[in-house]
Order: C-alpha cells, then structure tokens, then sequence
C-alpha cells in the first residue's frame, strides 16, 4: 500500500501529526518501535504552561504560541488536564522583586483572553500557600495546567485512529529508501510499505534516524536530559511551587498521585538518547532545592521513584543547557519524496507543531492544509465540569467506588460509557489485576490503546505502578500476561 505520510516514532510530536493529518483526509502510518509515549513524552514534568523562565530569554513568541495552545488544551481534554495554581516565593532570589511582578504581568498580557486566574502577589490570607514554607515572606501567585503526558499522546494516537490513520506499536521503521516519488520502507513485523513523504518524529533519536537515511540536515540537536524525583507529600493542598534556585535555574514540586509531590526538573547534557537514567547528583540536588524552601525536610532516602528523559533540543548554540531555546525547528528536505524533520519541541506546543507541519508537506503532497484541530475536543473530552462529571460516574457506576471512579473519570473522560455500556455490577467488570484494575479495562487498553505490556499499563497509561508493592507489581505482571 502507498501512503501519504509516514510518521516514524510515536512521541507527542508524532502522534499529533498523526492526528492533524488524518483529519485532514491523508492516508497515514505512524510506527514506534516501543510504546507510545515510551521515553520523554512520559517524563516531562506533567505542565502544560506557557514556559514563565523561557521570557528570561526573550522567547516571546514561544510563550505566547504556547499560552495559546494551553487555553485549547484545558477546554480540548478536561479529563486529563486541569487548572493549577503555582506559588512563586521570593526567598532564595536571583532576580529583583520586581523583575519578576514585571515578568508575571508580561506573562498575562501574552496569555490574552484566558480562563486561568491571572497572577497576583501573595496575601497575608494565604496560609495554606505559605505555611509549608521555611520562611513565610513575599512572593506571587500565577496559573497554568497539569497534563497526564502519556495519555495525551495516546489520545492523539486514537484520534488518528478513529479518522483513518493506521498506528502500529512495536514496529520499528528497519530501512527505508527513496525510489522516484515514494519512499520505500522496509518494517519489523515484516512488511514493505511506500509513502509519498516521510515525517522524522524520532526525538533523541532524530539525527541517527536521518544518518541511517543517508540525509543531511541543516540544524542540530542538543540532548538534555531532565530527571524528576517522587517523594511521600511536602504539604497539603492542590497547588504547585515553583522554586528559584542559586544558579539561576528554577525547579517545581507539584502534587502528585494522592500522596506524593514531584519536583523536578534537571537541565544536564548527555551524549545519547539511552542516558536518560538519574544518577545520584541530580538526587542530591532536586532534594537541595526543595530543602531550601520547605520546612519539611528530605533526603535521597525519602526517594519513592524518579524518571528521565531526554529532550531532543534544537542546537542554537546555547553554552549552557538551561539556556537551550524550548522551541521547535521543523526540517523539510526536498531531494526526492518530502522529508520532515522535527528539532525540538514541547508537550503544550505539540498540536501547533503538527498544524505548522501539515502547512509545510501540503505543497510536496498536493492538497490544502487547513486548522481542523484548533477547537476539537480529545478522545473523551466530551465533558463539561469534572466534579460533576465525576458525580454522574459514581451515580451511574456506583459499585466502581471513589477512588477507582475519580482514576478512571481522569483518565477516559466520556469514553467510560462506551467501555462501561454494559457493566450492570462489580461482577461484569471481570477479574481484578490488582491496584483496581479489572479485567474489561485491561482489554480496554490493549484493544483500543495499544498496551502490549504490564509496564505500559502500570507506568504509562495509569499511574497504578506507583502505588504497589513489590509482590503486588508481580502479581499484576502475570493477570496481565495471562489476559494475552
């Protein structure tokens, strides 16, 4: 068969290009060779914002396309992206008080017409915000939007899905060549395919994919890996922080799962995409920040998990890492069959970079590209409220119980009527797998969002792996395994 796009890898970036051109009526292949989401689309710091240390760096534009595209965000998938306020202290500063209020408003003023509370200083009434912290003295208060990363992109995998695009996880693109219009592309489950274009959404791996293709770029990539540590809870409440640090860099704690804060990120260079590995300095030093802040003290013995990633950055000759621009670098090579390239980019930013390489491919493929994603609601988005969607969950699936109701409310929105249409009890749910998985999810995710392993569900489609012991991750292992 001869499609128009190949999408090699199904990262964020991938999986929205996906989607925008299936909806824009291309036949479309997206192939990765592990899971979706499998490396940095599920170790980000789980943020869609407008990024408020890039303005630092004069990156205007990003922060703007970028509070633009949270705005659709939050309205597109209310299920799994939600309001967060963050807490800005004035302790521990590098930049002047008002350096930073100037900041805030600027960040405002490019948000434009915005749902989200706008930020203001903080108030002698805000002793939730202020009592976790060592000392309780000036600082700002500003919003953006926590994402669960990985399902985001595996919604845009579904939403391709549902309009045409065919999605094949565990399939690695082995070689692939040009042959007059098409290219020519051999895969691991053994079939032979051509594409009329060709899109290199491979992140870390973007330059050795184009040296495998024997293709030259114009632009460079920078690895930077982020590393984030999970702890038992630092305070109470729903908002995040946002912490400044000694050498300029700022680094977030963020509730996290019921019971945990995440803090997080690191800014170090790497040489390769299989890197992406904490090691004990950056431990040390995401504790450091925190205990700068907070009364509550931590070590690296407090450590319940971590994860890395490694941003395929675009080189813009930055001399330091956390100075690397965030934005994105899209690549056409036109020497035969199209070739796109992408460099860089962000979780918040990801469906205006697919919109932005549709327009790029549309006069290589012939046809007319056009906005299709700017107002469309995510696979499950179909709601208004989330409490009072949550309300109408435990109303209508009662034996589901509160906290696997609000779980699965987050995580499939409206699709639960679809995977629920004819659960009448506890019973028809099936087995339970452990950690409140039952059986007609387990189909659910391996059916409908291309789970093939224990580790996609527990790591990467829920969070549920956070919460088992040792005995109970065994266990689920092998119901999982016996459900193939």
């Amino acid at each position: 068969m001869t499609y128009d796009l190949l999408i090699v890898g199904g990262g964020i970036n991938g999986c929205a290009i996906a989607r925008e051109a299936s909806l824009l009526g291309l036949t479309v292949l997206l192939v990765e060779r592990d899971d979706l989401a499998a490396h940095t689309s599920s170790a980000s710091t789980k943020l869609i914002h407008g990024g408020l240390r890039y303005l630092e760096y004069y990156e205007f534009k990003l922060v703007a396309e970028a509070l633009r595209e949270r705005e659709r965000l939050v309205k597109a998938a209310p299920h799994i992206i939600h309001p967060l306020r963050f807490v800005l202290p004035h302790e521990n500063a590098v930049r002047p008080w008002w350096m930073v209020r100037l900041g805030l408003y600027l960040y405002d003023f490019l948000g434009g017409k915005m749902t989200l509370a706008r930020s203001r200083g903080l108030r002698k009434n805000d002793s939730a915000f202020t009592a976790p912290l060592k000392v309780a003295s000036k600082g700002f208060v500003y919003s953006d939007a926590f994402v669960d990363d990985s399902r985001l992109t595996v919604l845009n995998a579904m939403d391709a899905a549902a309009n045409g695009g065919d999605v094949r996880v565990g399939v690695a693109l082995e070689s692939a060549r040009r042959e007059g219009e098409v290219w020519q592309a051999h895969l691991s489950d053994g079939s032979s395919v051509r594409a009329r274009a060709m899109v290199n959404a491979a992140g870390p791996w973007v330059a050795q994919l184009l040296g495998r293709l024997g293709v030259n770029a114009a632009s460079g990539v920078r690895l930077v890996k982020g590393s984030h540590i999970v702890v038992p809870r630092l305070y109470e409440g729903d908002h995040a922080y946002i912490l400044q640090q000694p050498d300029r860099r700022i680094v977030f704690a963020i509730p996290y799962q019921d019971g945990f804060t995440e803090i997080g990120t690191t800014d170090v260079p790497v040489d390769a995409p299989e890197d992406a590995v904490i090691d004990e300095n950056e431990i040390a030093y995401l504790c450091a920040a925190a205990n700068r802040h907070f009364a509550q003290q931590i070590a690296p013995d407090d450590v319940t998990s971590t994860w890395s990633g490694v941003r395929p950055l675009y080189d813009d000759g930055a001399s330091e890492a956390k100075a690397v621009t965030r934005d994105y670098v899209l690549e056409l090579d036109t020497n035969g069959p199209a070739l796109l390239s992408i460099f860089g980019g962000k979780i918040t930013t990801a469906r205006h970079l697919a919109e932005e390489a549709l327009g790029k491919l549309a006069g290589p493929l012939g046809f007319s590209a056009h906005p299709v994603t700017r107002a469309r609601v995510f696979p499950g988005g179909a709601i208004t409220e989330f409490r009072q969607f949550l309300d109408q969950v435990r109303a209508t699936w009662p034996f589901l119980g509160m906290a696997r109701s609000e779980r699965m409310a987050h995580a499939y929105g409206s699709m639960l009527a679809e995977m629920l249409r004819d659960i009448k009890s506890a019973e028809d749910l099936g087995a339970e797998l452990g950690g409140g998985l039952t059986e007609v999810e387990a189909r659910w995710l391996r059916t409908r969002e291309w789970a093939r392993t224990a580790d996609d569900v527990l790591l990467r489609r829920s969070k549920i792996g956070l919460h088992l012991s040792a005995a109970e991750r065994a266990a689920f292992v092998a119901a999982w395994d016996a459900l193939a």
